[in-house]
């Protein structure tokens, strides 16, 4: 307030002396200029005297907050005073709580240490004394069982031991067999090959003789015949038969040879020789005289198709096929007959007669000896197949009552443990409540039980048992 009234004074003061100037220094139109001119300037003079007002009533309220906030900043500093004393004074009371807390933490760790050492003490002796009873009574019982379930095994598995030895011996017997068959064979190809030399010289060195008997030629052919078949491994009256009589509308038929067939076929041969105009060819001195004899016996081949063709031996064999075999007992007859007479197979074949040489004729043979040994290796793959089922129902009978034996057996661990669990929960509860009040017991303790956690495992031949069904087929095979 004093600074403003120094301020009203200042402004009054030059007023004054401004208005004394102008009064003696000037006209009075001059006065009215400047008096406008005061007046303006004196309106600016009270708005800046206003604005200081208000700039003072602003600083008089700023001394007021300044005030009013000093004295809160010091009632707030006596309150965090009085707060820091009281924080400190808990903190040092929470100190020797901690401390008091762990010394009695301390104390718990080494009573719950020696509680344990205890406890562990006595729970180690009374489950090592259980173990130790469970462990003795379960052996001899799975003793026992095991004794009585070997026995039961033993019993079972004795007849499938022998099917599977007899199994056996039949594979063995059969793969022998097979190998002999192909030795045989391998040798029998040998053997073909020194027979057909053998035939032919043979051949050779009896046309002489047998140029002008008619029967013993014919003799001689169905040697031949039988030589070539037993050569083959064929047995007469077994494999084929000789001099087979039957009646037909001609008359009566005698065929020299039936072959018997797997599958209950024949095939019907009959052995032509037609020697002498042969050899009248290969003994002649021209050309034209020998292509005459080759004639002759070409001719001569011809009529015995013919003979044989009309004989119809189809017809009087219900086994026989359609055709008949006409063996000639000579590589060259037949093929100086066809070297002259190319269409000699095919009226032959016509005639439903099939030519066949000592060679062919020992192909047939042998392949007719092949198919018999295949019939019987097949009739035997048919007995090892029974043997094989009889074998998988054995062996399928023994693997269901080995699945019985096990599921008892599983069923009795379920019961053992049922009944552990029942004699924990309601019966040693009990003895141990008798225990806590100390009635005199003995001295013996309750000892623990514990369930049984194996479990019976499957045989370890079960899927060779699976298998044995698919590998019956191939074996019969």
């Amino acid at each position: 307030m004093n600074s403003l009234a120094v301020i009203l004074s200042l402004i009054a003061l030059v007023v004054g002396l401004g208005l004394g100037w102008l009064l003696r220094g000037k006209s009075v139109a001059p006065l009215a200029a400047e008096k406008a001119d005061l007046a303006d300037k004196l309106d600016i003079a009270s708005a800046q005297r206003n604005a200081a007002l208000q700039e003072l009533v602003v600083a008089q309220e700023r001394t007021a907050q300044a005030a009013e906030l000093a004295q809160k900043l010091e009632t707030e500093r006596s309150a965090r005073e009085v707060a820091a004393r009281e924080l400190a004074a808990l903190r040092s009371d929470t100190q020797a709580r901690a401390e008091a807390f762990e010394a009695q933490i301390a104390a718990l760790k080494d009573a719950k240490e020696q509680l344990s050492a205890q406890f562990s003490e006595i729970g180690g002796k009374l489950l090592h004394q259980a173990q130790s009873h469970f462990l003795e009574r379960a052996d001899q019982r799975m003793a026992q069982a095991h004794e009585k379930s070997e026995a039961q095994l033993k019993q079972l598995l004795h007849p499938v031991n022998e099917t599977i030895q007899r199994y056996d011996q039949k594979i063995t017997q059969i793969e022998q067999q097979r190998t002999e068959a192909y030795g045989i064979l391998r040798g029998e190809i040998e053997s073909m090959k020194t027979g057909q030399e053998a035939v032919r010289a043979e051949a050779q060195r009896l046309v002489d003789s047998l140029r002008h008997a008619p029967k013993a030629r014919g003799r001689w052919g169905e040697q031949q015949l039988r030589n070539v078949l037993e050569t083959c491994g064929l047995s007469e009256h077994v494999d084929f038969e000789t001099e087979v009589s039957v009646e037909g509308e001609d008359g009566r038929l005698r065929p020299d040879a039936i072959l018997r067939v797997p599958g209950g076929r024949a095939l019907v041969i009959d052995a032509k020789v037609s020697l002498n105009a042969y050899q009248d060819a290969y003994g002649a001195e021209s050309d034209e005289e020998k292509k005459r004899f080759l004639s002759a016996h070409t001719a001569a081949m011809r009529a015995h198709v013919e003979t044989l063709g009309r004989k119809s031996y189809a017809d009087q064999f219900d086994e026989a096929p359609d055709y008949v075999i006409m063996f000639v007992p000579g590589e060259h007859f037949l093929s100086a007959a066809l070297e002259h007479d190319p269409q000699l197979w095919d009226y032959a074949f016509g005639k439903r007669v099939l030519l066949a040489t000592p060679t062919n004729l020992i192909a047939i043979a042998r392949t007719v000896a092949a198919v018999w040994r295949q019939e019987k290796m097949a009739d035997e793959a048919k007995r090892i197949g029974a043997l094989g089922k009889e074998l998988y129902e054995r062996l399928a009978a023994a693997a269901g009552s080995l699945k019985k034996l096990g599921n008892r057996l599983n069923g009795a661990v379920a019961d053992y443990n049922s009944f552990v669990g029942s004699f924990e929960s309601r019966v040693l509860v009990t003895g141990r409540k008798l225990r806590d009040l100390n009635i005199e017991t003995g001295g013996k303790e309750l000892e623990e039980l514990e369930p049984v956690e194996a479990l019976v495992r499957e045989p370890a031949s079960a899927e060779a048992v699976r298998a044995l069904p698919e590998a019956l087929p191939d074996a019969a095979e």
